[in-house]
């Protein structure tokens, strides 16, 4: 399988486990992801998680497809922390 990067994570809502993406490349419903950070020294631990997309949301409203530079909050099945990486698995 190979990972294509399409985007950055911007924001991270902790209570309702919710992540802000800044895309650079199309996402729909079904693909699969991989959030992945970067090891800095200002990073407390490393994410490293893969998941299928459920749903995701711009302003509020769920979409099914999403492209570049669109922001989209996405439910996630692990911590993100804001700069982490994400790839979409081909």
């Amino acid at each position: 399988m190979a990972e294509k990067k399409i985007g950055k994570a911007v924001h991270y809502y902790d209570k309702i486990s919710v992540a802000l993406i800044e895309l650079s490349n199309t996402l729909k419903i079904d693909d699969e992801v991989r959030i992945k950070s970067m090891p800095q020294p200002n990073k407390k631990k490393l994410t490293d998680f893969t998941q299928k997309i459920k749903s995701m949301q711009i302003n509020y409203k769920n979409v099914k497809t999403a492209g570049s530079k669109k922001v989209i909050g996405l439910k996630v099945n692990e911590e993100v922390q804001e700069g982490d990486i994400v790839y979409k698995i081909t």
